[in-house]
């Protein structure tokens, strides 16, 4: 495996061939969420998303907790010195739309993102978490939408994102409560795909959805989650008149010749990278 690090101590990046593993590497601070973690997060995904190399993308978390979500040091602090409450207010719009900003780079990345979480994955762990195409849960992990019992309303994704998920009641409960879910009800529910045994076991299955989405087409696979990202809260027949365009435009390429190929031979097929762009 060939490691990269990103020079700074909250997210670490590794590269597996077409899979890069992105880790949250704040473990020491239970991988609290501050405004270097989201400028962070931020900027490292939107590289790997116009990355021509990555074909899927596995996210997990050093330490004993996946995230505690956000610092709450690093958020009171931004509070210090209010002055004007007007203009005080059209900054906090601002800066809540560039942290939003931040998890909505993960959900837009061309590639399939696979969350593996473990231990506390708390707040904002459920706001990135919810933003994975595919979530891998080991036995021990947790989930808790907390910003109730801190006094706020959770504005990063969670109460848009998790009804798309699991069942409008379970999300009211979750985020009016702020009870704890444990890993077999997030299976139940369907907020996660697996539960493994443990940590170890749940990188292993992580790395196994990702190895298999990597060697797929990715023209199939980029467009297979354009459309249904694109699909999600709009009617079925914009969805259906989206993914016509889109074939349309693209089904004449290069892959399904390199697949048939493959099946007449017996082989595996191999595909060219994307080409590389902006995201």
């Amino acid at each position: 495996m060939e490691a990269a690090s990103t020079g700074t101590a909250r997210i670490v990046v590794a590269r597996d061939g077409t899979v890069a593993h992105v880790e949250l590497a704040r473990g020491d601070r239970l991988n609290a969420m501050d405004g270097g973690f989201f400028e962070e997060l931020g900027a490292t995904f939107r590289a790997l998303s116009g990355d021509s190399g990555v074909r899927a993308i596995l996210l997990s978390a050093q330490g004993r907790h996946f995230s505690a979500g956000l610092d709450l040091g690093w958020a009171a602090a931004q509070f210090a010195e209010v002055g004007d409450p007007g203009r005080f207010a059209e900054r906090q719009v601002r800066d809540i739309a560039w942290l939003q900003g931040a998890i909505d780079a993960v959900e837009a990345a061309r590639q399939p993102v696979i969350a593996v979480l473990h231990g506390g994955v708390i707040g904002g762990g459920v706001d990135l978490a919810c933003a994975c195409d595919l979530r891998v849960a080991a036995a021990d992990a947790w989930f808790q939408v907390a910003e109730v019992d801190v006094g706020i309303t959770a504005d990063l994704g969670t109460l848009q994102r998790l009804p798309h998920l699991i069942p409008g009641g379970i999300v009211r409960e979750l985020a009016l409560t702020g009870r704890k879910m444990a890993a077999d009800e997030a299976a139940r529910w369907g907020l996660v795909n697996r539960v493994a045994a443990d940590r170890d076991s749940a990188l292993a299955a992580g790395w196994e959805l990702a190895r298999t989405i990597a060697a797929k087409s990715p023209m199939a696979v980029v467009g297979t989650k354009r459309s249904l990202n694109h699909s999600r809260g709009r009617t079925i027949e914009d969805g259906l008149r989206d993914v016509a365009t889109w074939n349309a435009a693209t089904l004449a390429n290069a892959d399904l010749a390199a697949i048939g190929r493959a099946r007449a031979a017996g082989t595996t097929a191999t595909f060219a990278d994307l080409r590389a762009g902006p995201g």
